[in-house]
């Protein structure tokens, strides 16, 4: 069973060495680098500045997109997606924290299309926890796990950027 912190550094490092091969791999040129509130902001954040990406960082809220939106109600803190420029014909690097389910990224994408249609959309994530519910794959990710039925993980941050893994409460 895991507990305790994971070094959010190495998975940042070995994340920007995969991201580098995934790029020059793909032939992508000047990416729109988009994290998803509040956590996928905050390593988005991280990356691109390690990567010395020049376009705008982008942020997504995804409260509007959700389709568990009637069962959980509106988050109290929504705050408007803040997107450099239009997506239509580019190439996206979409950043999260964590991948359960696959249910955040597809409302990120659904968004990510009201904006225009990207020629790419790249999936960058800390964490994939393989719970899937939808048959969304991180193309770039940091670390695998998979935790207790009793155990949750979470983002805390943005400075310093700490993963900690901990009981649920009941």
């Amino acid at each position: 069973m895991v507990s305790g912190n994971l070094n959010v550094e190495r998975l940042l490092d070995s994340i920007c060495q995969d991201l580098k091969t995934l790029i020059t791999y793909r032939n992508i040129e000047d990416p729109i680098m988009i994290g998803i509130r509040t956590g996928g902001v905050w390593v988005a954040e991280r990356l691109h500045q390690q990567l010395g990406i020049t376009s705008p960082l982008g942020i997504l809220d995804i409260s509007f997109y959700r389709d568990d939106f009637t069962r959980s109600g509106l988050n109290p803190k929504v705050k408007p997606s803040e997107l450099p420029c239009s997506t239509e014909d580019r190439h996206i690097l979409l950043v999260d924290d964590v991948i359960m389910s696959g249910r955040t990224i597809r409302a990120a994408m659904n968004e990510l299309f009201d904006y225009g249609r990207p020629a790419s959309i790249s999936l960058i994530t800390l964490i994939d926890l393989q719970r899937r519910e939808l048959p969304v794959q991180p193309d770039v990710c940091g670390d695998t796990m998979i935790l207790g039925p009793d155990q949750q993980i979470k983002l805390c941050g943005p400075d310093p950027l700490l993963l900690d893994i901990r009981q649920r409460q009941s």
